[in-house]
């Protein structure tokens, strides 16, 4: 729901938010008029499925519970109302009848900046009075798709989100979505409803099960509540969590009991009292000695590179990450499951330079919450080491260190900036500028091999189908900095990320980054989409913008109905699909002729159609000249409507065999662009 101070409509998006971004296509081919008027005419019929009463529930003003005046007297002296409930509308008091523990927990949630919750509609308690107190709510078709795009939206803002889901199915379907944000470090709040405490043992009615032992391995923290009194307790416990030290998931589950207890005032709630008194925004500073040592031996260093992780993202320390490069003339490349906290097109970037990172002879790690073993990353063995984390413990685990130091990464980084002598290191620039060049010239010789397969088959190598993509974004009339992209898949995965760039905060998602999550892009790219309509964190100054997500075929059968939810909330999504008719695996049977139709699909399905009939605009292309025509018609439409598409790119399964069509594709060189396990 938006805020007070926004327009009514602001889950609907904003073309005028979309502004200069409009320009972007304009005058890229001559078929660019020509085609609007057939695109906007669809993309007119598609919006009418939107029903009235979305519109009318999305403008519904937001309104929070409490407890009459003289009732609120548990809170401890000194605690403030906190203000965001100025932003809530008229207070709901029910005279006597006190709030549920679904609208205490709703008001926690507000109180703390819950960013959005996504969900199917289930846990109607919880869901429900998230939504009244005026936090942003999505409604999607599938649990597991809106957990994934929650974790899209924080992704791409660095916020706590938090997504919900019914009893038992509902809950278990979101499983394989809770464990690529845990793999992710991403502060996700997982809500499930869990029938009633009376249910327990008897199986009395449906759908009764133990939820935590479930995401054993896969949270952060998670509690059952089951005494109601303490759900405010519990959900102090939940946001101490995510807000602090190194993030993760938080699974909590609520019986009926629980979510629809009355509470008559404030004294009859545990622990009630503001977050300011049960938990703290303080963080770690580096000791001094430590910090010494650690300028010291980066001043010595002559190849030094530092490895920017997710900590630096979320703690929004990129400035200071750029005066420290820039000072000491200093590699930097960025890692985790968001790039774009040091730009790749920056001169000092290493995310292209693996074949210079060899010669490194000091790496400091700052955030990286995922460390690499020894030798996954293009870094030379038993190279000096300094590793920056929040936390103690994890220091030293997979790879030995020189120099460990707790501390917050931000304030790191700025003590670094201002105690760092300025130095040039001439030649490590030069060999950085090198081994970027020839990365980029290797790339180019591959794409004119697999050009050659293109024309001759009349069907899209995904290798020049995402050069194509890169030319777009970067090449031509947009601003590189504008778009925000997402890449999964097998064989669509090993060509969009050589291809795909970050050139600002948030601006790149690996959906497949340390978990290998199989069809959630098009899901999580539905969050991230939200995230830039609404202009959250990073995203502000490219408010309106669409997002693109490149993806497969068997990652269609995951997500593909989301695109109904993006039309919902008229979320502009361009979703480039490869297709190639089968899974990226199929090789794998080459040498048993009996399990080869295990791998295999429909001939060329089209699921360009299928999009229009979710209220999409759909594109079939089999040409890179077809393919530049669709995105400039997808972007326009996107400008104008907030209209999402789906650009379906004819393959051939075949292009998978390395034998047929050489040479065989793989992984991307570790850290860097293209980079997906830590």
């Amino acid at each position: 729901m938006p805020s007070q101070d926004e327009p009514k409509d602001a889950l609907h998006g904003s073309n005028d938010a979309f502004g200069p971004y409009g320009r972007s296509c304009a005058g890229q081919t001559s078929t660019a008029t020509a085609a609007r008027a057939h695109a906007e005419q669809e993309g007119k019929d598609s919006s009418l499925r939107v029903s009235q009463a979305v519109t009318d529930s999305l403008a519904a003003s937001p309104r929070r519970a409490e407890f009459a005046p003289q009732q609120a007297n548990s809170r401890l002296a000194g605690d403030p109302v906190p203000p965001q409930h100025a932003n809530s509308g008229p207070a709901l008091r029910d005279a006597g009848e006190g709030l549920t523990g679904a609208q205490v927990f709703a008001n926690l949630c507000q109180d703390e900046g819950l960013a959005a919750l996504f969900c199917a509609a289930g846990n109607y308690h919880i869901i429900d009075e998230i939504a009244q107190v005026g936090i942003p709510c999505y409604g999607g078709r599938t649990e597991g798709n809106m957990c994934s795009a929650a974790d899209g939206f924080s992704r791409a803002t660095g916020e706590v989100v938090a997504c919900s889901g019914t009893e038992g199915p509902g809950f278990t379907h979101m499983i394989m979505n809770i464990g690529a944000a845990n793999a992710a470090h991403t502060p996700l709040l997982v809500l499930a409803s869990n029938t009633r405490l009376a249910s327990e043992d008897n199986r009395k009615f449906i759908q009764f099960m133990y939820q935590q032992p479930v995401t054993e391995g896969m949270k952060k923290y998670g509690k059952r509540i089951t005494v109601p009194s303490r759900i405010y307790e519990y959900g102090a416990y939940a946001f101490r969590h995510l807000k602090s030290g190194v993030p993760g998931v938080v699974h909590l589950d609520f019986p009926e009991e629980v979510a629809l207890a009355r509470f008559k005032d404030s004294s009859e709630l545990a622990c009630y009292f503001g977050r300011e008194r049960y938990r703290s925004d303080s963080r770690p500073g580096p000791a001094s000695r430590e910090m010494r040592q650690a300028i010291a031996m980066i001043a010595q260093a002559e190849r030094p590179v530092l490895i920017a992780g997710h900590g630096v993202f979320l703690r929004q320390a990129w400035e200071p990450l750029m005066q420290v490069a820039e000072k000491c003339e200093m590699a930097v490349v960025g890692s985790g499951p968001v790039r774009g906290h040091f730009p790749d097109e920056h001169r000092l970037s290493g995310s292209m330079s693996n074949q210079a990172l060899l010669k490194a002879d000091l790496a400091v790690f700052v955030g990286q919450y995922e460390m690499p073993p020894e030798g996954d990353y293009t870094l030379p063995r038993g190279v000096k080491t300094i590793r920056v984390h929040p936390v103690q413990e994890d220091i030293g685990r997979n790879w030995p260190v020189d120099l460990g130091m707790v501390s917050d990464e931000k304030h790191f980084l700025e003590a670094l900036a201002d105690g760092l002598p300025a130095r040039k290191r001439d030649n490590w620039v030069h060999e950085l500028a090198a081994a970027r060049q020839e990365r980029e010239r290797e790339q180019l010789e591959l794409y004119s091999q697999f050009l050659k397969y293109t024309r001759d088959s009349n069907t899209l190598h995904p290798f020049v189908l995402c050069k194509e993509v890169h030319d777009f974004l970067y090449r031509g009339s947009i601003d590189p900095k504008q778009t925000l992209t997402l890449w999964g898949g097998n064989m669509i995965g090993f060509c969009a990320s050589p291809w795909l760039r970050a050139n600002r905060p948030g601006q790149e998602i690996p959906v497949v980054y340390q978990f290998g999550p199989m069809g959630p892009e098009l899901a999580m790219a539905l969050g991230a989409g939200a995230a830039v309509q609404r202009g959250t964190g990073p995203q502000a100054p490219y408010k309106g913008a669409p997002v693109v997500v490149i993806t497969g075929d068997a990652g269609m059968a995951f997500s593909l109905f989301e695109l109904d939810t993006c039309a919902k909330y008229k979320i502009p999504v361009i979703c480039i699909v490869y297709n190639n008719n089968c899974w990226g695996t199929y090789t794998f049977a080459e040498r048993h002729p009996r399990a080869q139709h295990l791998y295999l699909f429909q001939d060329n399905l089209r699921y360009d159609k299928m999009a229009e009939l979710m209220g999409a605009h759909g594109e079939y292309v089999r040409t890179p000249e077809e393919l530049r025509a669709a995105l400039q018609r997808s972007y326009e439409l996107a400008g104008r409507q907030n209209l999402s598409t789906l650009i379906n790119c004819q393959g051939l399964r075949e292009f998978n065999d390395g034998k047929l069509y050489p040479p065989p594709l793989g992984f991307a060189p570790e850290p860097g662009v293209g980079a997906m396990m830590h």
